[in-house]
């Protein structure tokens, strides 16, 4: 009883491991290669899969993720001969598990191996002022040429990345001040640009001043000059309609008394106010005879009418040394008392 009892556990113990040995399961993204009897077999992919006890056996296992590896840091010599250490990342993924497997034996160290010397010979076509800013063509050379490696190896390189680049530390010094004195450049440029800036605004603005103040100016000599006009104008008018008031004042019955009134008022005033502004005078025999300054001026008023009565001839009022107002004919220059 005892001894079937072990046979029993024995066979329940083999029909485990066959049991194991006979059904896989491959996880999602994963790819096991299979060898039968020390051949390749085929590859299984995600799911359940059977085996042949003691003949099929699993020789390697892919993950089909993608994968980043770290390429070791490396001294790199320029188009100018100055030694940098760069150093990067590189990121690729299995595309073919069996050439994986048997195109190549470890790819993991051929692919830094290869990335290294592709990336010291980018970096030798390249000064070192240029290695900054040509990053991304490097990488887009380092992935190119990997990618044509590692076609028959099974593997696909997505992309490579420069992590750090560098330099001695002499060259850095001497970087640094390279870039102060290009800042140094730039800001002296900046500001005489400014004040170049600041001298035309400066120069528009006083030339705007003074074409404003001349047109102001302007503007304002043809305002008085129209007010001036228009004052002129006023008093012109003004003066006619007094002449044409007075005329017909004049011809009214005892214009002509009041017209003499008034000049002998304004003569009166005339003369004291001559006398008040100087302390000697020199005055005609006549001055004190008003009414013969009186009929001469309504002799004066009175010509007009007279010239349009008479024949065209051309008449003057001149006043005689005695003072009496005469008119002159313009025929002969005779007297003409019949118009005194």
């Amino acid at each position: 009883m005892f001894t079937q009892l072990i046979v029993a556990l024995l066979l329940v113990v083999v029909a485990l491991i066959v049991l194991k040995a006979t059904i896989i399961i491959v996880p999602q993204q994963s790819a096991y290669v299979v060898e039968r009897a020390g051949r390749y077999n085929r590859t299984l992919e995600a799911g359940y899969h059977f085996l042949l006890p003691f003949l099929d056996a699993i020789r390697y296992k892919h993950s089909l993720k993608e994968i980043a590896r770290d390429i070791p840091e490396q001294i790199c010599i320029t188009k100018d001969n100055v030694q940098v250490a760069v150093d990067g990342v590189l990121y690729l993924s299995v595309v073919d598990a069996h050439d994986a497997s048997y195109g190549i034996d470890d790819y993991d160290f051929a692919i830094a191996q290869l990335a290294q010397t592709t990336l010291r010979s980018e970096i030798g076509k390249i000064e070192l002022d240029k290695t900054f800013e040509e990053r991304t063509n490097i990488n887009r050379e380092v992935v190119s040429e990997l990618d044509k490696a590692t076609e028959s190896w099974g593997i696909k390189v997505k992309r490579y990345e420069i992590k750090n680049i560098t330099p001695p530390h002499d060259v850095l010094a001497a970087m640094e001040k390279q870039m102060r004195a290009e800042r140094e450049k730039r800001a002296t440029i900046l500001a005489s640009e400014a004040e170049r800036d600041a001298a035309v605004n400066v120069a528009d603005g006083k030339k705007q001043q003074v074409i404003k103040a001349s047109e102001a100016a302007r503007e304002r000599q043809i305002n008085e000059a129209a007010g001036q006009a228009d004052a002129i104008l006023a008093i012109a008018d003004a003066t006619a309609e007094g002449i044409v008031r007075i005329s017909a004042a004049v011809s009214k019955p005892g214009g002509i008394e009041a017209l003499q009134f008034r000049i002998a008022e304004r003569y009166i005033e005339q003369f004291g106010n001559i006398a008040k502004q100087s302390t000697s005078l020199v005055l005609p025999a006549n001055v004190t005879d008003v009414g013969s300054m009186m009929a001469l001026a309504t002799q004066i008023l009175h010509s007009p009418v007279a010239g349009q009565q008479s024949s065209g001839a051309d008449q003057r009022a001149v006043i005689s040394p005695a003072g009496s107002p005469r008119f002159l004919s313009g025929k002969g220059g005779a007297d003409s008392p019949e118009n005194a």
